[in-house]
């Protein structure tokens, strides 16, 4: 069901060398970027007209609108099952009283007598956010994004989620409740690349926006690719994957079931176990069994996702090694099920966000924990955050000095334009003292 690789008894090797051990699913972006290039050229040429066109190519069914309409979200939310709009409260609320203290505040920095740098943080105007919408639906990743823009102070927040033949072109009503519930009133039916298109060059009915955040498929990602410059986007999400780095203290039912957790998502996704026990492996590997027959989606997605490249029991000598391979790894999701797990998880240096203990699963984190689960993906943790306030912040410098400030340094900026070979640069500075450069004192 799960295959093994073995990286006991030799010196593992160093940066590229091991990360090229270790499994990964294939993901060609460049590939399919030259797919979605004709469908964004499209959506810029026709506008509304491409969205609707494409939406009866890719969803089987023909819109009258892209944009959703406000009776639309509130009938979502008026139908929405009790115990759902409840779950769904209670991860605003979370994720909430988490963001609001990443906002950062404005600094001024006295740098010389006269002279300081001030850098206030300023929100994108307009943001354009996805929601999946495929073989599952993720109200969640509505809240994921649509919060943290929110308390960054993003004025102008539209959501794109694709269109359900089966709820008359509308996306899915859960989805629609979860923007009711967040006061996300902009919402148009469209998938894929065609939102992101939608949202790099406007159309009739949608104003352009400045940046496109959610996570979403390979046509998603190779879109976000293809605007890249023209608009800013959060990162190109690949198949999510869970690592767990654990020892003989785990309990294999608790590892075997959260593998299976993230396998039920897409046949690409990754669920890798890093363990210096065989026990344990062996164990793991017999409760994968029954946990997965008793699964729903074992066929389409976690079978596949479970025995396919991307996912296997690598076994290492020891907690020490095993936190080099899930280092190299860089996974979205790692969990920590070791003996003292605090302070393991503290040595790590590239995850998207870690899970300490048995107390912690990932699922918690998709959900209710608080955190933001729009993480990067396929080893980008080594140089990428997850979603965040400050993904929707741009910092600004304001510079302001007197001129006795400026006559202080004024030499060290000629010079250094001269060194440069830039003296217009220098002449700037000479020209406000009648081109006589001050020396400092």
């Amino acid at each position: 069901m799960i295959s093994r690789i073995d990286l006991r008894g030799d010196t593992l090797p160093e940066g590229a060398a091991l990360r090229d051990l270790l499994p990964r699913a294939d993901f060609d972006v460049q590939a399919a970027l030259e797919k979605v290039r004709p469908i964004c050229e499209a959506v810029h040429h026709r506008g509304d007209a491409a969205l609707i066109d494409f939406a009866e190519r890719f969803d089987g069914v023909r819109l009258e609108s892209v944009r959703v309409p406000a009776k639309a979200l509130s009938d979502a939310l008026a139908a929405l099952d009790p115990a759902v709009r409840a779950a769904l409260q209670e991860s605003i609320h979370r994720a909430r009283l988490v963001h609001r203290e990443q906002r950062r505040t404005t600094r001024t920095t006295q740098v010389a007598p006269g002279g300081s740098v001030t850098e206030k943080w300023v929100p994108v105007e307009r943001v354009g956010l996805y929601a999946p919408g495929g073989r599952s639906v993720y109200p969640s990743s509505v809240i994921m994004n649509a919060v943290p823009a929110q308390e960054a102070g993003v004025a102008s927040i539209a959501l794109a989620s694709p269109a359900q033949a089966e709820f008359d072109g509308l996306p899915h009503p859960t989805i629609l409740a979860a923007c009711a519930l967040l006061g996300v009133d902009e919402v148009y039916a469209a998938g894929g690349a065609t939102a992101v298109a939608m949202f790099a060059y406007g159309t009739e009915s949608c104003a352009p926006a400045n940046m496109v955040t959610g996570p979403g498929n390979i046509w998603v990602a190779a879109a976000k690719r293809f605007f890249t410059g023209r608009i800013g986007i959060d990162t190109e999400a690949g198949p999510t994957e869970i690592a767990i780095l654990a020892d003989d203290t785990a309990d294999p039912v608790h590892v075997a079931s959260d593998l299976i957790s993230q396998a039920e998502h897409d046949p690409l996704a990754a669920a890798v176990l890093v363990t210096d026990s065989v026990e344990l492996a062996d164990a793991v590997e017999k409760e994968l069994v029954p946990q997965v027959a008793a699964s729903k989606h074992v066929d389409d997605r976690i079978a596949p996702a479970l025995g396919g490249k991307q996912s296997a029991i690598v076994l290492v000598d020891g907690v020490e090694a095993g936190l080099r391979v899930v280092d190299a790894y860089g996974a979205e999701h790692l969990e920590i099920q070791t003996a003292d797990a605090a302070a393991v998880a503290d040595r790590v240096k590239n995850a998207g966000a870690i899970f300490i203990g048995p107390w912690a699963p990932v699922s918690l984190g998709d959900y209710a924990a608080g955190s933001n689960h729009v993480l990067p993906t396929g080893g980008c943790a080594c140089h990428s955050s997850g979603l965040s306030v400050q993904s929707f912040l741009r910092g600004i410098h304001i510079v302001d000095y007197t001129r006795d400030a400026l006559a202080e340094v004024a030499h060290h900026v000629v010079t250094l334009a001269e060194a440069e070979d830039l003296p217009a640069h220098g002449a700037a500075v000479k020209a406000r003292f009648g081109w006589k450069v001050p020396t400092s004192k």
